[in-house]
């Protein structure tokens, strides 16, 4: 009798042990699944990403190619426009050639390089996309549904499992048949409802940012006469601006840049509000929005969005509340700090000749676009090197970098995809591989001309391609120690004066810079101490 007792609970405890094994194995499999399913759908964006940036920046560069330029002895080789091209899609505004070459037809190309490739319009891109892939999601789930309730059996054509199959790659979350179906339609006009207000957002900065900037080139002689001078379309100008502006591009139709408006306050007093709220200020200013129209509709789709924000709506740029006025805070620390140093060292120097208000508006300007727009009304090579290093530091910050001494609200783990990221390098470890390349090909001017092509200039370059930025030190024939006669100043980039292997690496830097969203986690299975 004990025999059989003792078999028994053996029996027992073997079932009870097989049980939690294979339960186990389950939950391994689903984890296992649903990372695969997240790893994917992560090298999808990434790939969609590459293919628009390089598939724009060749357009735009066979547009550039194809149109003529204001003076055709001066037409730019083929390798500068195409750096050209690259730097208006991902939104750099690094130069190779003066601004003043292009016709009004090329300057109409750029302008569209640098709209598609802004941050907010590409985020617009994938809520429209996302929208769309709910709907037929929805719908599928519908009919699903709709076969079950009338006991019919649905057949399932190929068109809608292959839509199916690539849905699984967008979001893992999502496509969980245990959701119910008005929750799922509450998602999707929550999605639709945040796209017109990203739309709103677009639509309403460009179109008083242009007619504020055209008018005020009415009402001022001075930028009007200056426009004139240029030969350049007072609306283009508005237009071009206000698009490169909020876009964070830095491109001006100017050879000079915004030095040429240098004492034109209100115009920079205009460009420096876009620059925000195209840039570091846009989470704030669209959580207002959110917010105002909860408050206006109380629709409930914009109430969720406004209850929820990023969790349910996975919207990068959707923060909460408390993040939002820490970002605007750490943002106006960031600018006071750099307003004060630049009056303190250049007071005397590179502000030399302008009034008291022209000078703390050309700093509040310079430490504005130094994150991360690029527009400068001062010439760089002559800042203190204290300036130049803090606006590289400014310029390797991600925009939305926050003082945030707080425990985020978030219950993920980390996964597996987030440990396999973390073994790859730093975007330091990048950084100092690009600058050591390019000191690789630009090594014989860096022996013969070292005033000019020097560590920190390439430093500058390098970082202010990584940020999207479009900072640069400029060349002088001045600084030569062997003075060539046949050297001639130009209006350009450093880089302008680099060789065309130095300017494909700093091409791969910009797409890497505007691409850098996907690799912000790497370096973190480095230890140094």
């Amino acid at each position: 009798m004990s025999l059989v007792c003792s078999v028994s609970k053996a029996y027992a405890h073997h079932q009870v042990t097989e049980r939690v094994a294979r339960s186990r194995r389950a939950l391994r499999c689903s984890a296992s699944q649903v990372w695969r399913r997240a790893a994917a759908a992560r090298l999808s964006s990434l790939l969609v990403h590459v293919v628009y940036f390089v598939a724009m920046s060749c357009a735009g560069w066979g547009l550039l190619v194809a149109l003529k330029v204001r003076a055709p002895n001066r037409r730019p080789r083929g390798i500068d426009m195409f750096f050209t091209a690259v730097s208006a899609s991902t939104v750099s505004s690094m130069s190779t050639v003066e601004m003043e070459v292009f016709s009004s037809g090329q300057l109409l190309v750029l302008t569209a390089l640098m709209f598609g490739g802004g941050e907010v319009f590409v985020s617009l891109v994938g809520l429209a996309s996302k929208w769309s892939k709910m709907r037929k999601q929805i719908k599928n789930r519908s009919r699903r549904v709709e076969s079950h309730d009338g006991d019919i059996e649905l057949e399932t054509t190929g068109d809608d499992a292959d839509a199916d199959s690539r849905s699984i790659t967008s979001t893992v979350t999502e496509e969980n048949d245990d959701i119910p179906l008005d929750a799922k339609i509450l998602r999707r006009n929550a999605v639709r409802s945040l796209f017109f207000i990203v739309l709103a957002i677009l639509v309403v900065v460009h179109t008083v940012g242009t007619v504020a900037v055209a008018a005020y080139v009415y009402a001022a002689p001075g930028a009007r006469q200056t426009l004139r001078r240029k030969a350049l379309n007072v609306w283009i100008f508005s237009v071009f601006t206000t698009v490169s502006t909020f876009s964070s591009c830095g491109f001006m139709p100017t050879n000079e840049n915004m030095m040429v408006f240098s004492r034109d306050v209100p115009l920079q007093l205009l460009l420096v509000p876009q620059a925000l709220v195209g840039n570091t200020l846009f989470p704030p200013v669209l959580s207002a929005c959110v917010w105002a129209a909860a408050a206006a509709t109380r629709r409930e789709e914009v109430v969720e969005i406004a209850r929820k924000g990023r969790e349910a709506m996975g919207y990068y740029h959707l923060f909460p509340a408390r993040r939002c006025w820490m970002l605007a805070g750490t943002v106006v620390c960031f600018l006071a700090v750099q307003v004060a140093l630049v009056c303190a060292m250049e007071w005397g120097g590179a502000l030399r000749g302008l009034s008291a208000g022209e000078k703390v508006s050309n700093a509040l300007f310079l430490a504005v676009n130094s994150r991360h727009t690029g527009e400068s009304t001062l010439d760089l090579s002559t800042l203190a090197a204290a300036i130049l290093v803090l606006f590289v530091l400014m310029m390797y910050l991600p925009p939305y970098t926050t003082w945030f001494p707080f425990e985020e609200d978030s219950k993920r783990e980390h996964s597996t995809e987030d440990q396999l990221r973390s073994t790859i390098l730093s975007q330091l470890s990048y950084l100092a591989i690009f600058v050591i390349a390019i000191c690789i090909t630009e090594r014989r001017k860096l022996k013969e001309d070292p005033l000019n092509f020097n560590v920190l200039s390439i430093v500058v370059e390098v970082v202010s391609a990584y940020g999207n930025v479009g900072f640069s030190m400029g060349y002088s024939c001045s600084r030569q120690i062997n003075p060539d006669g046949l050297c001639a100043d130009r209006w350009t980039g450093f880089a302008g004066r680099w060789s065309d292997s130095g300017k494909l690496i700093l091409i791969v830097v910009m797409f890497f810079g505007r691409l850098k969203k996907f690799s912000l986690k790497g370096g973190k299975a480095w230890k140094l101490n």
